[in-house]
């Protein structure tokens, strides 16, 4: 039987039939550049892929963890400021939506393993900050952990949720609400911040949410979504007006893959930043006053007591430093006074965000074989000794030295050469369909393999650049020189002689 791109219709007029008509138009210039202009967007992973010298593709793989390790320590170091005390609502799609399996293993599990990292690397970088969780599931809202700055606690009731299966319809109305009553007695020195895991295109409302978004506006609540299926146009505006002063694609996106959507996600565990409109919206009294903490020490008692926060009795604990109440764990909130009680430690990590590590340079081969940095062949982190210099064997040489052929050897095969059709998306060299992003990931990797702090101009590794951004927030060379003039401040106040730099600087009256 022979294909047919017409549907039967059986007793039908001629009207009907040229209506049933399905026209193959033959594709003109425009076509044409259309399909020539997704050939030139498709990028083409396996020419990036280049055999080394050994044969293998192992410089390659390298290359390429180096992007990943150079893209997350590559951010805005700018100091701003930041809200280091934060109050965080997680609202979790719970619908039958997430029951896809688009990310996998589904939306669902995918979703509540990233907010068990989300929450630990929370806090991680914003110890004395709070976080609760509301899910959406059956048109209704459901609590599923309240707020506080216990991670165990969020972790635990993130775990329960893996006996449930999705079902219902969300209600983004009731969501919201909930959450601003949760955030509606926060303090105002902290920041009030929803996070929305949205999985569904609907929302099954009771009311008209444009009146609770008004409501999240006049309380001061910023909103941050993240889609899994598409753009929905509530969510956009949720984004808009609880976020006049930012660009709205910085709060609302759509993930593409399991990867984007964790990056998405860890993204905000960097506290927002404070714009001025906000800062005038509260009171001038509560904006310059000073924030009230207690530094409790751990305490064992012999025989086990009552704690205040969950009436367990335990023998180990921290003792309010005003009204001398049990809790269990740091960073909290008295239940008895409402003291906030932490340790130096939390302060310490919390205060990186306001004064963010520099991002370290890229150093080339004609910088790292200078005569002023010849001798630095370890990482000053890690003592690893640094590549070498590649140098062109003989063999190599002789390559590159040998004479080309002409392109063509006579007329007559350039003549036959010229009448052949061009497909230019096709023939394009290597350099030329790299897209400009790519270019950029490979400026950003160091050719020698060192990366230099602007301050101290010592060397590290790509491994140190990733985990000293990352992890310390400090340069060891910046601290070794900081601990090096403590040593001779030391020395000095001992002797009571200056150094030979100084003496030139200070005069013979000063030095009397």
């Amino acid at each position: 039987m022979v294909e047919s791109d017409q549907e039967y219709a059986p007793d039908a007029s001629d009207d009907d039939l040229d209506a049933h008509q399905v026209s193959r138009r033959v594709g003109g210039p425009r076509a044409n550049r259309q399909i020539e202009s997704a050939f030139n967007e498709v990028r083409r992973t396996w020419e990036d892929v280049e055999e080394g010298e050994d044969g293998t593709i192992t410089k390659t793989i390298d290359s390429l963890l180096q992007q990943g390790k150079r893209k997350r320590t590559l951010k805005d170091t700018t100091p701003l400021q930041r809200g280091i005390i934060r109050h965080l609502i997680i609202i979790v799609d719970l619908s039958s939506a997430m029951t896809e399996k688009d990310l996998r293993p589904t939306r669902y599990l995918l979703t509540i393993r990233y907010c068990q990292d989300f929450i630990t690397e929370f806090f991680e970088q914003n110890p004395i900050s709070q976080i609760g969780i509301i899910g959406m599931r059956d048109g209704l809202a459901v609590r599923v952990s309240d707020m506080s700055g216990n991670p165990n606690d969020h972790i635990s009731n993130l775990q329960a949720l893996r006996k449930d299966d999705p079902q219902g319809q969300p209600s983004l109305q009731n969501a919201l609400d909930m959450a601003r009553a949760a955030l509606f007695h926060a303090p105002s020195h902290g920041t009030r911040e929803i996070l929305l895991l949205f999985g569904s295109l609907l929302s099954s409302d009771p009311g008209d949410i444009h009146t609770t978004i008004s409501s999240l506006v006049a309380s001061h609540i910023n909103t941050t979504v993240i889609g899994l299926s598409a753009q929905v146009a509530i969510c956009l505006t949720l984004v808009k007006r609880t976020n006049p002063h930012s660009n709205p694609q910085k709060h609302y996106n759509v993930a593409l893959d399991e990867v984007n959507y964790r990056e998405l996600i860890m993204r905000l565990a960097t506290p927002p930043e404070a714009h001025t409109q906000q800062a005038t919206a509260i009171d001038d009294s509560n904006a310059s006053s000073l924030l009230m903490m207690g530094f409790p020490s751990r305490v064992t008692d012999p025989k086990p007591s009552l704690c205040a926060c969950h009436s367990r009795p335990t023998s180990g604990g921290y003792l309010c430093s005003r009204c001398s109440s049990k809790v269990c764990s740091l960073p909290t909130t008295c239940p008895a006074c409402s003291l906030t009680l932490i340790l130096s430690t939390h302060l310490a990590r919390s205060y990186h965000h306001l004064f963010p590590l520099q991002n370290w340079t890229t150093v080339p081969w004609s910088h790292a074989t200078s005569s002023a940095h010849k001798h630095k062949t370890l990482c000053f982190g890690c003592q690893a000794p640094f590549p070498t210099h590649p140098i062109k064997t003989a063999k190599q040489v002789s390559k590159a030295t040998l004479p080309t052929k002409p392109a063509f050897s006579d007329a007559r095969n350039a003549e036959s050469a010229s009448t052949e059709p061009s497909v230019p998306h096709l023939r394009r060299p290597r350099a030329d369909s790299m897209s400009q992003r790519q270019r950029d990931e490979d400026q950003t990797i160091s050719e020698s393999g060192r990366y230099a702090c602007g301050s101290c101009e010592e060397f590290f590794c790509v491994d140190c650049d990733a985990f000293c951004h990352e992890i310390v927030h400090n340069c060891p060379g910046c601290l070794s020189r900081e601990g090096e003039l403590m040593a001779r401040n030391e020395e000095l106040g001992q002797n009571g002689a200056l150094p030979e730099e100084m003496e030139g600087l200070v005069t013979n009256g000063e030095k009397g």
